[in-house]
């Protein structure tokens, strides 16, 4: 496979692994939120609605911040957005350690949201800027797997560290980026392509994005984005909890979940694989068919082993359809608007993120069952396939730059 001759190269290596540290310590964060959360629940007597609105809130955070970090990083550089956006969730995360209320964390997760969320589609642009076209879908999907390394981490403290020092501990730990942050300043470098960029005013990127040659390629792309990250942050988000309601103990759950996760990687590396041999339409909706797929039976399943084996499904294909996304994001739009498009694209899902989490929270506050709820969500990723199927663009092997652009971006 292609990828495994391009990572021999140290200086792609050096940026793929710079950056994928940051993701991992994006999504250990995230992770650490899910599990804080069923811990949350029983020392402050938190209810599902209440749980469902720190999700919530943590996701509106991302929105604004991956709305505003990607118009940033299109006029200052991807570098010194990512950088700026490390430091605030890694320092907002270590604040909420010390919050001494519901609304005081829940302020604090807003900040580290706004950080999270402007990380991520500003790293994904920067590796696909970074690498030629028959090696950046495969690079970024590679990007992504640093995601499941990171809630391997947030499982593994919290299965380790919340049981015996509390979740005060966890939130301590997701400081530890801030360090980081001074290493990767030094460490990667704006891509060429975007160093060489005029650049736009914010109000021409936006009307490019939503320009003749885009339009439908960001209908489809923001209609992808709301349902799969809907679905989800409402699933995962709460799974130690659903564990929980299936009868299980707060430890054993998040023993089970720990297990569920380590299915990630194997569904990056082949998403990975299939993203280059066979496109991306294809990967992202076989993914999140067998997703949905996997959902329905996880709602149903009774016996520990179904339930298992149902969770480990959902795990693969859902963060498999996830890598391939943000391989496909950065490929719809040329280099003077990539992070401004792929941004927003990111922000509009997170606005999913919002409804996913305080939907569970409200449908399980009046006793629904767990079947409806994922049944929901079974709808949802199926939308989500369909808007790519029917309306999406095949990208692998273009060269969003040499699409017909120039007329409208001038």
């Amino acid at each position: 496979m292609q990828m495994t001759t391009l990572l021999r190269e140290p200086a792609k290596r050096k940026l793929l692994l710079s950056a994928g540290l940051s993701w991992l310590f994006d999504a250990m964060d995230v992770g650490i939120v899910s599990f804080v959360a069923a811990a949350l629940a029983a020392e402050w007597k938190l209810g599902p609605q209440q749980i469902g609105f720190l999700a919530a809130i943590n996701s509106t955070g991302m929105a604004v911040g991956a709305a505003l970090a990607g118009a940033y990083a299109d006029r200052f550089g991807r570098r010194a957005v990512l950088v700026a956006t490390l430091l605030i969730f890694s320092v907002a995360s270590g604040l909420s350690a010390f919050a001494t209320g519901f609304a005081m964390l829940c302020a604090l997760r807003f900040v580290t949201g706004f950080g999270l969320g402007g990380e991520l589609p500003v790293a994904s642009t920067l590796v696909s800027e970074s690498f030629p076209a028959r090696d950046r879908g495969s690079a970024v999907v590679l990007l992504e797997s640093f995601w499941a390394a990171g809630w391997i981490a947030a499982a593994l403290i919290s299965f380790f560290v919340i049981p015996v020092y509390g979740w005060r501990a966890a939130f301590l730990i997701g400081a530890i980026p801030a360090i980081y942050a001074i290493y990767i300043r030094r460490a990667i470098q704006d891509s060429p392509r975007f160093q060489g960029e005029r650049k736009l005013p914010f109000r021409s990127r936006i009307a490019a994005v939503w320009s003749a040659p885009y339009r439908s390629s960001t209908v489809a792309l923001w209609v992808l984005w709301f349902f799969v990250v809907f679905s989800y942050y409402g699933m995962f988000l709460w799974l130690p909890t659903v564990m929980v309601l299936k009868g299980f103990s707060l430890v054993k759950s998040f023993s089970y979940v720990l297990i569920m996760t380590l299915a990630q990687l194997p569904g990056y590396f082949t998403a990975a694989y299939f993203i280059e041999k066979y496109g991306r339409k294809f990967v992202l909706v076989t993914y999140l068919l067998l997703t949905a797929a996997s959902a329905v039976w996880f709602a149903s399943a009774v016996s520990e082993g179904a339930l298992i084996a149902a969770g480990l499904c959902l795990s693969f294909f859902n963060l498999g359809a996830w890598g391939a996304m943000y391989a496909y994001t950065p490929e719809l739009y040329p280099t003077a608007i990539r992070s401004t498009g792929a941004g927003f694209a990111a922000a509009f899902g997170r606005i999913g993120g919002i409804l996913g989490p305080y939907l569970v929270g409200f449908l399980v506050a009046r006793a629904y069952k767990v079947t409806a709820v994922f049944g929901i969500f079974f709808a949802a990723i199926v939308v989500a396939a369909l808007a790519v199927l029917l309306f999406g663009r095949e990208t692998k092997g273009t060269d969003p730059d040499g699409l017909p652009a120039g007329r409208p971006l001038e």
